[in-house]
């Protein structure tokens, strides 16, 4: 049986496509500061995921239109080395 992490293949994405990005923080607003500091204006839905067990953390879900994979991969940089965010998926 093949493990999946040994397959080597990059997988093909087709752009423009709808990506999601799950972020991980403390709070609410720090999410939403983060989004806007990173996409500024730029279409987007914003969705609680859930609380963490203890509700020291948050995770949301970010969902918008990327155009291609430097553009994806641009939004996925930036918002893990925002200062306000803890992790994104």
């Amino acid at each position: 049986m093949e493990n999946i992490n040994d397959i080597k293949q990059k997988v093909l994405i087709e752009y423009p496509s709808n990506w999601q990005y799950k972020i991980i923080s403390m709070h609410e607003d720090h999410t939403k500061e983060a989004v806007l500091d990173v996409i500024n204006e730029r279409l987007h839905t914003l969705t609680h995921s859930k609380n963490s067990k203890g509700g020291k953390y948050i995770s949301m879900n970010l969902e918008l239109l990327v155009h291609n994979e430097e553009d994806r991969n641009f939004i996925f940089e930036a918002l893990k080395a925002h200062h306000l965010t803890k992790m994104i998926l």
